[in-house]
């Protein structure tokens, strides 16, 4: 019993889940208000014909964005690339570059550190593509985790 609980003690403190894909278009904002967040995702949920997104909160004035159409990882890229030199977010800026180098997007679902998993705090339009993936894998990892 003791190998069993040092092993998932382990896994709790060194290991971070997160959700890969590079058909789902995802954002990763830092130090922004809630309000900001929603307003990109929204204008280019519109522009883009994404369907529908979720935003969910990492920490404080920390927030993941996650939209709903299936989309090639040339167009995610692009994607992305237009929403950071937009909103001109260092946080973003800088993730989109880590998720051009390692050729595929990942938001995470489990804590870290002393940080909670990320919670959803707001919807709209479809959720049932790539959203519901998502939320499958969620499940699934935090029911491990």
């Amino acid at each position: 019993m003791n190998v069993v609980n040092s092993l998932l003690e382990t896994i709790e403190k060194n290991y971070i889940h997160g959700f890969s894909s590079k058909e789902t278009v995802k954002l990763d904002f830092d130090e922004i208000s809630f309000g900001l967040v929603k307003k990109w995702a929204s204008e280019k949920m519109k522009q883009f014909k994404l369907g529908g997104f979720i935003i969910l909160k990492s920490s404080e004035n920390h927030y993941h964005v996650l939209f709903d159409k299936r989309v090639s990882w040339s167009k995610n890229m692009k994607i992305v690339a237009w929403i950071s030199l937009e909103s001109r977010n260092k946080g973003l800026l800088e993730w989109l570059r880590m998720q051009c180098i390692k050729e595929c997007s990942t938001l995470r679902v489990s804590p870290k550190g002393k940080k909670k998993s990320p919670r959803i705090v707001f919807r709209y339009g479809s959720q049932n593509h790539e959203i519901k993936e998502f939320l499958k894998y969620r499940k699934l990892a935090l029911k491990c985790y």
